[in-house]
C-alpha cells in the first residue's frame, strides 16, 4: 500500500504545475502545421526548397553519413563539420566558426564559457532566453540594459567599474529582436566597444540570410572584427539546422576546450553539416529571394500598419494586443479562417505585451497578405 501511495504521489508536483498553468490558460501543446505561413521563420523560403533536397542527395551519393557518432572531440568530427566551419569563417568575415547542434546550445556555450570570473556581461532585456540560461550557467557578472538603450549599457559599465569590476566587459544584444522585429543599434554599440576595450556579443539569429551584403548579417557592416563574436542560426533563412559561431580564432579554441555544451554534445550530423553549406552558397547569391522578401514586407506594412502592427521595417511585424485572453483568441480566429499567425504571451514577451507575431517568409505571396489584412480588418 505504501508503495502505490508512494507512485501516486511521485509526480504531484508535476501534475499541479500543469493544472496551473492550464488554468491560467498558459499551457502549452503541440499542434500540426495549418494555413497559410505567417508563424515560421523561414524567411527565404529554403526549408522545402528543391535546391537544398539535391544537395542532401548529392551529399549522401558522395557518402556523407546521416550520423556522427560521437562528440566531435571523440569520433564525431567529419570533414564536413571542418569544410562548414572554414567557408562559414570566411562567409561571415570571422576569423574561424564553430558548428553546434541548434542556437540555443550555441548561445548557452557563448554566455557559460566565454565571459570569465569577474568579467561582465552587459545585455539587452529582450535578448534571447538562451542567453539567459548561459548567463545563468556562467560565472561573470550580469547586468541588464533597458531595450535598445545604449546609454544604459554605457551606465551599467560606469557603475560596474565604480563598484571595483576590473574584467572584460562583453556587451550583448541580438541584431533583430525575434519578438518585437526592431534592430539593434550596432553602430552606437561597437562605438561603446571600443570606448571601453569591450568585446561584442551579437546574436544575429534573424538577420542571417536576409540582411547585409550577400545575407551576411547586420554586423557585416561593423568595421572592426577582432573584439566581435556572431552567432548565426541554420534553422532560420538558411533553412537548416544547427548555428554557427564566428569569430576570434582563441575563442573558437577556447569553446572547443572549456565549452561544456560542445565537449558532450554528440556531433551535429555531418550531412546537415553539408545542407548548411549548400544553403550558404545559395543564400550568397539570393539577392532575387532578398528582393521579393523586401517587396512582401513593404507591402504588408502598408497594410497591417493602420490596422496595429508596429513599424519595425523588418520581417517580424508584432500586434501588441496586451491582453493575453484577447490575444490568444484573435490568434485562434486567425488559424480557424486558414492564417497561421501565433499568439505570444508571457513569460515570452513581458507581462501586458501580448501580441500576434507576424512572421513574413516566401513561403507566401501578396495575395495572403492581403487576405491576412482583410481577415484582421
Amino acid at each position: 500500500m505504501d508503495s502505490i501511495i508512494a507512485k501516486a504521489r511521485l509526480f504531484d508536483d508535476h501534475h499541479r504545475h500543469l493544472d496551473a498553468l492550464a488554468a491560467s490558460h498558459r499551457a502549452r501543446a503541440l499542434a500540426p502545421r495549418r494555413g497559410r505561413d505567417f508563424a515560421s521563420n523561414d524567411y527565404l523560403g529554403l526549408a522545402e526548397d528543391p535546391a537544398l533536397a539535391e544537395a542532401v542527395r548529392a551529399a549522401i551519393e558522395r557518402g556523407v553519413p546521416p550520423g556522427s557518432g560521437g562528440s566531435r572531440l571523440l569520433r564525431g568530427n567529419h570533414p564536413e563539420h571542418e569544410a562548414l566551419e572554414s567557408e562559414a569563417a570566411g562567409f561571415f568575415g570571422g576569423e574561424a566558426a564553430l558548428y553546434f547542434s541548434s542556437g540555443y546550445a550555441a548561445n548557452s556555450a557563448l554566455f557559460s564559457t566565454l565571459p570569465q570570473r569577474g568579467d561582465l556581461i552587459v545585455y539587452d532585456a529582450l535578448i534571447h532566453a538562451s542567453a539567459h540560461e548561459g548567463m545563468r550557467l556562467g560565472r561573470a557578472d550580469t547586468m541588464a540594459a533597458a531595450h535598445n538603450d545604449v546609454d544604459a549599457y554605457a551606465d551599467a559599465i560606469v557603475a560596474w567599474r565604480r563598484g571595483g569590476g576590473t574584467g572584460t566587459v562583453w556587451l550583448a544584444a541580438e541584431s533583430l529582436y525575434s519578438m518585437d522585429g526592431d534592430h539593434a543599434p550596432l553602430g552606437d554599440l561597437a562605438a561603446l566597444a571600443e570606448r571601453h576595450d569591450a568585446v561584442l556579443l551579437i546574436d544575429e539569429a534573424h538577420a542571417t540570410g536576409i540582411s547585409g551584403t550577400g545575407g551576411r548579417g547586420l554586423t557585416a557592416a561593423l568595421p572592426r572584427r577582432d573584439n566581435l563574436v556572431t552567432l548565426h542560426t541554420c534553422g532560420k533563412a538558411l533553412g537548416c539546422e544547427g548555428a554557427l559561431v564566428s569569430g576570434p580564432a582563441v575563442l573558437r579554441d577556447f569553446l572547443v576546450n572549456r565549452g561544456r555544451g560542445f565537449i558532450f554534445s554528440t556531433a551535429p550530423s555531418p550531412l546537415m553539416a553539408a545542407a548548411v553549406r549548400a544553403s550558404l552558397q545559395i543564400v550568397a547569391t539570393a539577392d532575387d529571394r532578398r528582393a521579393r522578401l523586401a517587396a512582401l514586407v513593404a507591402r504588408a506594412h502598408e497594410l497591417l500598419v493602420p490596422l496595429g502592427a508596429a513599424a519595425t521595417g523588418s520581417q517580424i511585424l508584432p500586434m501588441i494586443l496586451g491582453d493575453e485572453a484577447r490575444t490568444m483568441a484573435q490568434a485562434a480566429r486567425l488559424q480557424a479562417a486558414g492564417f497561421d499567425v501565433r499568439g505570444i504571451r508571457p513569460p515570452t514577451v513581458p507581462e501586458g505585451t501580448s501580441r500576434l507575431r507576424v512572421s513574413l517568409t516566401l513561403n507566401v505571396d501578396e495575395a495572403d497578405v492581403e487576405a491576412l489584412a482583410e481577415a484582421l480588418a
